[in-house]
């Protein structure tokens, strides 16, 4: 029996050691929890400044390395229920999607661009039950520690394809992909200008290539048929607005060259 616990705690062990090195290049490279968590706030103004195309909420963001390791858990409200609490556990669906379906200096895919294409007779149809979400991994722990450096979720794996806007890949000065960043707690417009402010503020926005403009949400669903021109289209949301409040954000964040 004592050898068996003592294999099991070596594994553990084992598996531990390997989700912490998978997560210090995108963590050396964000600068750690609290840089994260500053990023995220500075791009989220529930009480003023430019809107963010939603409703101006609190959000979660979570962070994953490129193996699809949770790495960084963090909220703007201070308890949790100050923002959706079932948007913890999309935000880290969603950089688990931007992370699985984007490539290594190649072809950035943010979870924006995935709605149209997994529609009814869209391309990609039926991507978004792909890759489930472990639900031991979503509601393990204690929940006093959800959206803090010790949330439950880090250095695990949770899985999951989310197919709204809020997921974007994270690419270095040399354009590797070393991981994503997930943004949740708003309309899913919103949840991508944020996620394009945090992922800038880090200066991880060196993305190689893209449908469009990197990565970003593309406005082209026709109102009459709901068809997309690119086949890659994503709603309006709260509105038409949408549109000129994601041309401002990439007007005062453009990509990195």
């Amino acid at each position: 029996m004592k050898k068996t616990i003592i294999g099991i705690c070596l594994m553990v062990s084992a598996n531990m050691v390997s989700a912490n090195n998978s997560c210090a290049t995108v963590m050396n490279a964000v600068g750690g929890y609290t840089a994260l968590k500053t990023a995220l706030t500075g791009a989220v103004l529930p009480s003023g400044g430019p809107s963010n195309g939603g409703f101006d909420l609190n959000m979660w963001a979570t962070v994953v390395s490129d193996d699809g390791t949770v790495c960084a858990v963090t909220k703007t409200g201070v308890d949790i229920n100050d923002q959706w609490l079932g948007s913890r556990v999309i935000s880290a669906q969603k950089a688990n999607t931007a992370n699985a379906f984007s490539l290594q200096s190649s072809l950035a895919l943010s979870t924006a661009n995935l709605w149209s294409a997994t529609q009814p007779g869209g391309s990609l149809f039926g991507l978004q039950f792909s890759n489930p979400v472990d639900p031991d991994v979503a509601y393990d722990g204690n929940s006093k520690k959800f959206g803090t450096q010790n949330d439950p979720m880090v250095n695990q794996r949770i899985g999951g394809v989310n197919v709204f806007g809020g997921g974007l890949a994270l690419y270095n000065s040399i354009g590797d992909m070393i991981g994503a960043v997930g943004v949740s707690g708003d309309s899913s417009c919103a949840d991508h200008n944020i996620a394009w402010r945090v992922r800038d503020a880090l200066s991880l926005d060196y993305v190689p290539a893209g449908l469009t403009t990197g990565d970003n949400i593309i406005f082209d669903i026709d109102p009459g048929t709901g068809l997309s021109a690119s086949g890659f289209g994503h709603p309006t949301c709260t509105g038409p607005d949408n549109v000129t409040v994601n041309v401002q954000v990439l007007i005062d964040h453009p990509l990195s060259p």
